[in-house]
């Protein structure tokens, strides 16, 4: 496997996204298998911020500490990186931002003209698209992959701003093949045959591709980071795929909206992050006693309050789980891979149609701004199927029934009336008081009959790499790349993954499959274990402190320190 590690940083506003974003594209088009995740502060100018981006021979989707190739974009960028600098990392860098003493302390500074050549094309702004070029020579793709993707990039901008970014794009080019053709950079990788028809996408995609694929036709969100990517994708293929889009004025509105939606009938999705959901509390529980079915997409960064609002973190399990008052069921996926974020958002549209609860997708900053090259989806399998009767005269919206799941209705079809409150009810949706046999019988309708339905269809965790092992490392969300990579990278026998992409409920059988294991090793993003307490509840699984790893500063794991965990810990 050949690997190499890329990191862009600059200052908000000087344009790091979009040198990400062009060499992405040209990257993968020109048969490279790539990955890019991006750590940002919350601030529209200014600061420091980071895009790291892996070429790879193989498939790739983690992130890693070292930095093969570093380009800063001012002083300030390499400061920021610092610690993530070796030896052999290659600084390349505009003439103009580091002076003869940063050559000593820096043994692989190379100086660019990259500005220069950049108003020498037309605008100082071009010296972006100048490095984008630089890099792409290094990897001697062909620069007509790369004009190519420019035309397509700016073909809104018009011919003369598409002309100025190729030719600049051009002299990068030149740059980058002089440097590797003289043997000042010496990295080469080879294109993989295939890659360059595949398709690319982050989390937030791929969740709303998984939306559009469960039939979803409505979404009431308020933009708030990192879920905004949700609303915004579905914003702008809504008119193709017949989605009604409302940017509600608060998320109080937004949850209560995606209520209305599916009781009208509807397909409905709510997205945000902890903070939203924190206020969408008594929405919830409405669709519970209701038994509404309802999507919902949490983002999750670090809390209490705004935290780090541009960071990541898996601090929300105990929120999806616990939120709302009352008691009802629930489901939460938790996708550790774009494949996954897109079947189980379509599976959970299904799930909420089919069992009348609350669906939940929980990912998180790192997940959701990430993203990598995949073969293309299969959806030849796939089928949306809606649970909705036609109702009689006499319909009862609450019939209590052997399985637990009334018939649902919804308004205007069929003869009968499809009531709905937020009190307590009997049959028909009539307020009651009737505690001795009403009010049990619905409670444990809600409760333990979905309860063992829910059960009965929970997604089992995935056994990588090999069933046979004395170590096992239990994760769940975000944390499948790195902790799989982390594992082949440490090249210790007998240690595997179990990885939860569903978090609740829990398929009691798991329970033999991590008794077998002779250590257990937990990999959580948040300081108190919460997914080791589902553990502990759900399964009887108790997993001793030390043996918990817990990130909770709001930056990913990477590979390198999970080799670490394993190489020390494992058996």
């Amino acid at each position: 496997m050949i690997d190499i590690s890329i990191v862009i940083s600059g200052a908000a506003g000087q344009g790091v996204q979009t040198v990400e974003q062009l060499l992405v594209g040209i990257l993968k088009m020109s048969g490279f298998n790539v990955f890019a995740t991006k750590e940002y502060e919350s601030r529209v100018r200014g600061g420091t911020n980071s895009t790291e981006l892996r070429i790879s021979t193989t498939r790739v989707a983690a992130f890693v500490n070292r930095i093969d190739i570093l380009v800063p974009f001012s002083k300030a960028a390499i400061k920021h990186v610092k610690p993530r600098l070796s030896e052999k990392t290659v600084i390349l860098a505009d003439e103009s931002l580091l002076g003869e003493e940063d050559a000593a302390n820096y043994s692989h500074l190379i100086k660019l003209p990259l500005q220069k050549t950049a108003i020498e094309v037309g605008k100082k702004i071009y010296s972006n698209v100048v490095s984008v070029g630089a890099i792409t020579g290094l990897f001697g793709a062909d620069p007509e992959i790369g004009k190519k993707f420019l035309r397509q990039r700016f073909q809104t901008k018009g011919e003369t701003i598409i002309t100025q970014n190729q030719e600049a794009f051009d002299k990068g080019y030149v740059m980058g093949k002089e440097l590797k053709d003289q043997g000042m950079v010496d990295f080469t990788i080879e294109p993989t045959e295939g890659v360059e028809s595949e398709i690319l996408f982050n989390g937030n995609q791929a969740v709303a591709l998984g939306a559009i694929a469960g039939g979803c036709n409505f979404i009431s969100a308020y933009p708030m980071s990192p879920s905004t990517g949700v609303l915004i994708y579905l914003a702008q293929h809504s008119e193709e795929f017949e989605i009604v889009i409302d940017q509600a004025e608060d998320e109080i509105a937004a949850i209560n909206k995606t209520v209305a939606a599916w009781y009208a009938g509807a397909r409905a999705i709510a997205s945000t992050s902890g903070g939203g959901f924190a206020l969408m509390g008594e929405g919830l529980s409405l669709a519970g006693i209701m038994e509404s079915p309802l999507v919902i997409h949490i983002a999750q960064r670090p809390g209490p309050a705004t935290g780090l609002p541009t960071r990541t973190a898996q601090e929300d399990l105990n929120l999806a789980l616990y939120g709302g008052h009352g008691e009802f069921n629930r489901v939460i996926f938790a996708p550790g891979t774009i494949q996954q974020a897109f079947y189980l958002t379509q599976k959970a549209f299904n799930l909420a149609d089919e069992f009348q609860v609350p669906i939940f997708v929980l990912t998180d900053q790192d997940f959701v701004d990430g993203y990598y090259n995949i073969p293309s989806l299969d959806i030849s399998q796939l089928s949306n199927k809606k649970h909705i009767v036609e109702t009689a005269d006499d319909y009862k919206r609450y019939l209590l029934t052997k399985n637990g799941i009334s018939p649902r209705g919804v308004p205007g079809y069929g003869e009968g009336l499809v009531r709905a409150d937020s009190d307590e009810h009997d049959e028909y949706g009539h307020i009651t008081e009737d505690m001795e046999y009403l009010r049990p019988a619905m409670t444990e309708k809600r409760v333990f009959k979905r309860r063992k339905l829910l059960e009965a269809v929970a997604e089992s965790p995935s056994l990588v790499p090999d069933a046979e092992y004395r170590t096992l490392v239990l994760c769940w969300g975000s944390n499948y790349h790195v902790v799989k990579e982390g594992i082949a990278m440490a090249e210790k026998q007998g240690v595997s993954m179990l990885h939860f992409h569903q978090v609740y409920p829990l398929p009691k059988i798991i329970a033999e499959t991590i008794q077998k294991a002779e250590k257990i090793i937990l990999i959580e993003n948040n300081a108190t274990g919460q997914f080791g307490k589902v553990l502990t509840l759900e399964l009887g699984i108790n997993i001793p402190r030390e043996m918990q790893f817990l990130r909770y500063s709001g930056k990913p794991w990477s590979v390198e320190e999970i080799v670490k965990i394993i190489q020390k810990e494992a058996l």
